[in-house]
């Protein structure tokens, strides 16, 4: 397989691995939101979220959690931002970013304002899917 966080996973790339054991692997994003930036991944191929056993979501969020608190010591870190874009690397990922006061990072992404009667279609689609 050519995913790049495969070949992390069988030693072909390096990486400055801050956590591993039988099922998940964190490493530090070498292109990072603030310094200490962990990515948390599955050793199993999962493209999406979507994609991957509720069983793993499980453990790899439980494994989240334990470096969260980590990162947050390690680093003093105020506190640790979690994100799942999963767009840039197709293989499931946890982005865990140690964030800071006065790091100038933005709280979230930019937001959008719902049209007339638009919050309401948008709520019964997604329940509707559901």
């Amino acid at each position: 397989m050519d995913c790049i966080f495969c070949k992390i996973v069988r030693g072909e790339i390096p990486s400055a691995k801050v956590y591993e054991d039988d099922e998940a692997l964190a490493f530090l994003d070498i292109n990072p939101v603030n310094k200490g930036h962990v990515l948390l991944i599955p050793k199993t191929h999962h493209q999406m979220m979507v994609d991957t056993p509720d069983d793993l979501i499980a453990y790899i969020f439980t494994k989240a959690k334990v470096l969260m608190s980590a990162i947050q010591q390690g680093l003093d870190a105020d506190f640790v931002a979690v994100s799942v874009v999963g767009v840039e690397v197709p293989h499931f990922h946890v982005h865990l970013v140690p964030r800071f006061t006065n790091d100038g990072l933005a709280n979230w992404w930019p937001t959008k304002q719902y049209g007339e009667g638009e919050l309401e279609q948008y709520a019964e689609k997604i329940k509707q899917a559901v």
